[in-house]
C-alpha cells in the first residue's frame, strides 16, 4: 500500500504522539519493582533503577522533540507538500524516536544522539520543503 505525502504526515503526527509514550511502560515497570509511593510518585526518582530513570528523561525527551516535528509536519500539509521526500523524513522521524527511546533506556549514547540527529534531520527536512513549496 503506498500512502500519500499528506496522509504520511498526518499518520506520522499521530504516530510521534504515541511514540512518547513508549518509553513510559518502562518507567512504569521501574517503579512497580521499585515499591512504587503514590503519596510521593516524583519523589521516587532517586530510588528508580538506573535503566527507569533513563527511560523516564527518554520520555521528557519525546515531549521537547514531538513539538517542532508536528509544527513541521502541519506545515508540510497545510502548503500541499506532496514529495516523497516528505513521506520519508516522517517515517524517519518516528522510526529514529522509538529507536532513540530504546538506545537511551540501554545506554548507548552513541546510537542514541544518532537517532536524535535522524530526527532533527527530519523535522528539519519537513520545514525546509514547506518552505520551498510556499517561495515565489
Amino acid at each position: 500500500m503506498s500512502l500519500s505525502a499528506p496522509n504520511t504526515l498526518l499518520y506520522a503526527i499521530a504516530a510521534a504522539a504515541f511514540a512518547i509514550y513508549v518509553p513510559y511502560l518502562v518507567v512504569a515497570y521501574g517503579r512497580f519493582v521499585s515499591d512504587f509511593d503514590l503519596a510521593a510518585p516524583r519523589a521516587m526518582f532517586d530510588r528508580l533503577p538506573p535503566y527507569a530513570q533513563r527511560a523516564t528523561w527518554a520520555h521528557q525527551n519525546s515531549f521537547e522533540t514531538f513539538m517542532p516535528f508536528a509544527a513541521a509536519a502541519l506545515m508540510a500539509y497545510v502548503t500541499s507538500v506532496t514529495s516523497p521526500y516528505a513521506t520519508y523524513a516522517a517515517i524517519a522521524f518516528v522510526a529514529a524516536r522509538l529507536l532513540f527511546s530504546v538506545f537511551y533506556i540501554l545506554n548507548v549514547p552513541p546510537l542514541r544522539s544518532l537517532m536524535f540527529g535522524v530526527g532533527s534531520a527530519a523535522t528539519v527536512t519537513l520545514f525546509a520543503l514547506s518552505f520551498m513549496a510556499i517561495a515565489p
